[in-house]
């Protein structure tokens, strides 16, 4: 009943629900979290369920970034149906914990929505090219790893 120290959190493994498919390998997960940093950074992110459903059913475009460890699983289970609808790229990362972290917040994160375009105003040309270039390669791996379930 001793006090658990930080390593020692990190290395429990996380409950995935069962519908956390695709999920991100250490890879794409680790690229995806560095895109929402850079995207919270240059104020291109949505956090929360409500936020990202509002996103959604205007019409932006972006990619969906869902955490696995939801629970209640309910929570998210529209979310997926929603972006394939809205033909929106979605993958699952595995800690929503590490997801609120990337994008600079302390509450545990449910989903993000990495935006193409800021919601105000307008990026600095290299901020925004970097953004761009970092979005479209998690982008075309996100897809390859869509690809290889169906």
């Amino acid at each position: 009943m001793g006090s658990d120290t930080e390593a020692e959190k990190k290395k429990t493994p996380v409950a995935l629900a069962p519908i956390a498919k695709p999920l991100a390998g250490k890879k794409l997960c680790k690229r995806t979290l560095k895109l929402v940093r850079k995207a919270s950074e240059a104020k291109c992110l949505k956090r929360g369920v409500k936020e990202v459903v509002k996103s959604i059913r205007r019409g932006q475009k972006g990619l969906c970034i869902i955490a696995g460890n939801i629970s209640p699983i309910d929570v998210i289970t529209h979310v997926p149906i929603l972006c394939e609808e809205a033909n929106i790229p979605y993958v699952y990362v595995p800690s929503k914990e590490d997801l609120a972290t990337a994008g600079t917040t302390k509450r545990p994160t449910c989903c993000v929505l990495v935006l193409t375009k800021p919601a105000k105003g307008e990026l600095e040309e290299d901020v925004k090219e970097k953004l761009k270039t970092d979005y479209d390669q998690v982008l075309s791996e996100v897809a390859e790893v869509t690809s290889s379930m169906f």
